[in-house]
């Protein structure tokens, strides 16, 4: 009889343990559910939180790159500012070295101007040499001139006081128009009053080209070397080179031909003279006999 009142004693314990023990599980599992309502909450926060971070990330990169680009066209449009700046100065300078040039060959000519005017001016002032005066007792004294002997020939017209612009023009028309004794007169006249005037190269170059019109081509060629012999440097010296090879070769000096045209061509390949030359060199090249 205790034995069996023991048992149903274990049994109602037993059967009051089991819903504390299932209320305990429940509490827990609603901790649980609690905790991760929370954590996914904060997971949220966290979410919206680095949403705002990339947004703000992204707005200050935008507004960087707006002003970097701000910066790179500024710094372009100052480059292009100073390159226009350079260039106009560079234009100016050529401008004013232009004008000084231009300047340069005014008061040459101007002072050739003057010289010329001083020479007259001198000649004007001089007075005359006085008449020789003989003692008609002298048994050395010359004889009376008759009065019916020709008068003396009238001395050469001088060209003191002349303008050597003038001169030279003159000249250079003569040549134009055919008056071939006349040009080479007046250059050389020219030379003889102005020898250092920064014509007197082309003036030596015309009475050559004045000779070789004629078909005078020894002439040419001797007229021709004094523009290279006292002229080195001047202007006319390529074309003097070049129209050289052209009157040796009318002489059928083929050899002298080919080196006054290869010294040009080497000398001054960039001049007009230099360009013709190597094209006769090219011709000559052709037609050599083989």
């Amino acid at each position: 009889m205790k034995k069996i009142l023991a048992l149903g004693a274990v049994a109602l314990v037993a059967q009051l343990a089991l819903p504390s023990r299932a209320m305990a599980q429940n509490r827990e599992h609603q901790q649980m559910t609690a905790d991760v309502r929370m954590m996914q909450e904060q997971g949220q926060q966290l979410a919206i939180t680095i949403a705002a971070i990339n947004q703000a990330l992204t707005e200050s990169l935008k507004a960087l790159n707006a002003r970097l680009d701000q910066a790179a066209d500024a710094t372009r449009k100052g480059f292009a500012d100073e390159k226009l700046l350079i260039d106009n100065l560079g234009n100016d300078v050529r401008v004013i070295r232009e004008r000084s040039d231009d300047t340069n060959v005014r008061i040459a000519a101007l002072r050739e101007e003057l010289e010329a005017l001083r020479s007259t001016v001198q000649a004007l002032q001089a007075p005359p040499p006085p008449a020789p005066v003989f003692d008609p007792a002298d048994p050395n004294a010359p004889a009376p001139v008759p009065t019916t002997q020709a008068p003396p020939a009238a001395p050469p017209v001088s060209t003191a006081g002349l303008s050597p612009t003038r001169m030279f023009e003159t000249a250079k028309a003569d040549y134009a128009a055919g008056q071939w004794t006349l040009a080479i007169t007046g250059f050389e006249q020219f030379l003889r009053a102005f020898p250092k005037s920064e014509n007197s190269d082309d003036a030596q170059f015309y009475i050559g080209e004045t000779n070789f019109a004629q078909g005078k081509f020894p002439d040419a060629i001797a007229a021709y070397n004094l523009v290279i012999q006292n002229y080195a440097g001047a202007n006319a010296v390529p074309d003097a080179y070049y129209k050289r090879g052209l009157a040796q070769e009318r002489l059928g000096e083929a050899d002298a031909a080919r080196n006054s045209w290869d010294t040009v061509s080497k000398m001054f390949p960039e001049s007009d003279a230099g360009r013709l030359a190597k094209q006769n060199l090219d011709r000559l090249g052709r037609t050599q006999p083989r």
